[in-house]
């Protein structure tokens, strides 16, 4: 059975939901979602389809707005966002069950209609149509909607041909693909193709996704290694993953990880307080989940990139999820590789080859009391964190000049939450 799928956006989503709770027309008003605490040269999260009219980019800076627009600056509201998400998630389940839903992001989803069409008797896109009303009629928010006959098509339909539809609906199977997209142009409107990947098909002399079919698939597979039978299938229109394989999926290894990049240059005594305070929030989320690891990577970048970013990895004999542990040999290795007098301005930390540990081999030389203790403290820690909020027990560390964890426990996203 050929299937149908449909990939729904919800339009401007963040710079919409403002203006829904303003009781203003976002096609109608100039508004933006910045941090002001971050003066002109925030990053506009979203910008109302008004302003997207008038030729603004959709994340320009503050500054980078035309000086005769005016617009509303709305600051970020993570909680209303996500809350505004789980409604029209609900939505979604009125018409498709769960197991048909995958949701792509906080304003994008995709629904496997193919069993429902013949139910409700609608084609694909009056099913569409009905969704996006019951969205806007009981939130107020515009949708729109790809429809394809794989998953890769629907968000491509969504992408490229919706935006330029009155009724916000296009819809792609291979055939239709081929005839209007082999020939379009940037590559880079087209999904997974950034502009890197764009770049490396050019020193090919590939501009287009005919290209791709005309091209040696030796000369693709030399170029991208297993990512060109990606890329080919793409450059037909074809598809085979399913909403069902997305949820069956098992990842072979799994990691946590965060990610901070710092309002102002950073020191090295300085990042070393961040880069600690991150261990400790990683290592509470391993307690509560019950997680050890077995090798933790660091990234360090520089400010302006005056030299080359430091990369560098711990891995530890046995799996664990101890706080002072982790902390002694991430801080020893960062001593010996950091550039003191280079300033700082990106921090990555990631806990890699997670799992559960049913059973542990113990050593001689090991303090099984103080490894014991150190767990008891963790998780009641995190405990206490659970139930009165993640400020209300923090390690000293993060009342020093240049922590930010006591701040960044108050965002969602790295965005204000309320």
């Amino acid at each position: 059975m050929r299937r149908i799928y449909l990939c729904i956006d919800l339009k401007t989503f963040y710079a919409s939901v403002e203006c829904v709770e303003r009781g203003l027309d976002p096609f109608q008003t100039d508004l933006i979602v910045a941090d002001p605490s971050r003066a002109n040269g925030a990053i506009c999260l979203a910008i109302t389809p008004k302003m997207k009219s008038r030729g603004i980019p959709n994340r320009c800076r503050v500054y980078e707005i035309p000086k005769d627009v005016k617009p509303i600056v709305a600051k970020p509201r993570m909680k209303k966002y996500i809350e505004y998400s789980a409604r029209i998630y609900g939505i979604y389940l009125k018409y498709v069950d769960s197991g048909d839903i995958h949701v792509y992001s906080i304003d994008e989803a995709f629904l496997d209609v193919t069993n429902y069409l013949r139910y409700y008797h609608m084609s694909g896109v009056e099913l569409a149509k009905t969704i996006m009303n019951d969205i806007y009629q009981t939130t107020g928010i515009f949708a729109t909607a790809g429809i394809g006959t794989n998953l890769y098509l629907a968000k491509i339909a969504l992408d490229i041909l919706a935006k330029h539809k009155e009724d916000g609906i296009a819809y792609l199977n291979e055939k239709l693909y081929q005839e209007l997209l082999w020939d379009h142009l940037p590559l880079t409107d087209f999904w997974q193709i950034a502009g890197g990947t764009e770049r490396r098909l050019l020193k090919h002399n590939i501009r287009t996704m005919r290209d791709i079919t005309l091209t040696n698939p030796n000369v693709l597979y030399k170029e991208f290694g297993i990512n060109a039978e990606l890329l080919i299938d793409h450059a037909y229109g074809k598809e085979s993953c399913t909403i069902r394989d997305i949820k069956n999926y098992k990842p072979k290894s799994n990691s946590i990880s965060m990610s901070q990049i710092l309002y102002e240059d950073y020191d090295y005594h300085k990042t070393k307080i961040i880069l600690s305070e991150m261990i400790d929030q990683l290592v509470g989320q391993l307690v509560i989940k019950g997680l050890f690891t077995r090798c933790v990577s660091v990234y360090i970048g520089y400010s302006k990139d005056i030299i080359p970013s430091l990369k560098y990895s711990v891995s530890f004999g046995e799996d664990t999820n101890q706080y002072t542990e982790i902390l002694r040999a991430v801080l020893k290795e960062y001593d010996s590789r950091i550039e003191e007098n280079v300033p700082i301005r990106r921090i990555g930390l990631s806990f890699g080859k997670t799992k559960k540990k049913s059973m542990e081999q113990m050593s001689l030389f090991q303090d099984i009391n103080s490894k014991e203790k150190d767990t008891r403290l963790e998780k009641v820690t995190e405990t206490i964190r659970d139930k009165f909020g993640k400020n209300s027990l923090l390690k000293a560390i993060s009342y020093l000049p240049g922590a930010t964890q006591k701040e960044r426990n108050r965002l969602i996203g790295g965005h204000n939450a309320e």
